[in-house]
């Protein structure tokens, strides 16, 4: 079944005590859409009751697929690279292990021969020149949010939300983006402000 998200009478109530949504109804699928207002409009809360970080006060939301989402902005951990803003330095820890004949023959078997490959393919894809052992807060707020989508990409998800995607990008890193959701072929919404 193709990722899609179907919103049903959705009904919001703020902590402010303010609604954004009133019997909001809106679907989307395979294929990209755009939701563009002024700030402060909700869309970022829109994305936040579609991954249920909010629960709707009324109302439903139906996700079918498994959901990627670009936050505004990246703020890394101390210490933090992008091989665990990919989610991979056990992975690639295990291949150091095998590669100097150190891992037993269950680790064999489990490691991914080629994570270095798909990762250096994900930063290339959204033009981005680093190594895994990159530490996140080296990387300007722009490198930070190019190294955030292709981890994304890499983890490959049904439906991507991308919350202001192109915020602090330059306009290589505009075109990157660009480029990345030219070929996206699953579902995904970006929301941007007017």
């Amino acid at each position: 079944m193709p990722a899609s998200v179907t919103i049903s009478r959705l009904f919001y109530i703020g902590p402010d005590g303010q609604s954004p949504f009133s019997n909001l109804d809106l679907s989307f699928g395979p294929g990209r859409t755009g939701l563009v207002g002024r700030n402060g409009v909700g869309k970022t809360t829109l994305f936040r009751l579609i991954t249920g970080e909010l629960a709707p006060s009324s109302g439903t939301i139906s996700v079918t697929g498994r959901v990627g989402v670009l936050h505004q902005e990246v703020q890394p951990k101390l210490d933090e690279t992008i091989a665990d803003l990919f989610g991979v330095r056990a992975g690639l820890a295990l291949l150091q292990r095998a590669i100097a004949g150190k891992a037993d023959a269950d680790e064999l078997a489990e490691a991914d021969w080629t994570l270095e490959a798909r990762l250096d393919e994900a930063l290339a894809r959204l033009s981005l020149a680093a190594s895994p052992e990159t530490p996140l807060a080296s990387l300007s707020g722009g490198q930070r949010t190019r190294a955030a989508l292709a981890a994304l990409l890499f983890d490959a998800p049904d439906l991507i939300l991308l919350d202001e995607p192109t915020n602090n990008l330059d306009a290589d890193g505009r075109a990157a983006v660009a480029q990345m959701l030219a070929g996206w072929r699953g579902a995904g919404t970006g929301v941007g402000a007017a």
